[in-house]
């Protein structure tokens, strides 16, 4: 599905992880983006990197990418459109899904190869 719109979101993210059975902590919310996932290895916030504190175990330097949706659970490719040409230019990224849309996480050093690649394949880049 070439010809995607993607927003590429100011600000550095991070990727935290913590025990299984840890709450969410009040710092993982963000009204710009924060995604928690738990399953029975970890509990998994992606968020702002400036809310971590320096105490939990996690990797900053994380640039966001929002595809401009919302998409219909029935749309095939969206993700593939994306991920195909960042494969082929050896860039790798971390895949979030919400209920409207999918959101890419690239790290910040390959940001200018990550935005050549989308463009080169036919997608739109907005940048805020």
């Amino acid at each position: 599905m070439a010809g995607l719109t993607i927003q590429l979101l100011a600000g550095e993210f991070a990727t935290c992880r913590l025990a299984p059975t840890e709450p969410v902590p009040a710092w993982a919310g963000s009204a710009v983006f924060s995604s928690v996932t738990r399953n029975a290895d970890e509990l998994s916030v992606f968020c702002p990197a400036a809310q971590v504190p320096a105490a939990v175990k996690h990797e900053r330097g994380w640039r966001l990418l929002k595809f401009q949706g919302p998409f219909d659970f029935g749309a095939v490719g969206i993700l593939a459109s994306v991920l195909t040409p960042l494969a082929g230019a050896r860039i790798s990224s971390l895949a979030v899904a919400t209920f409207d849309t999918d959101y890419l996480l690239v790290k910040e050093v390959t940001l200018n190869a990550t935005l050549q690649a989308l463009e080169a394949a036919g997608h739109t880049i907005q940048r805020t």
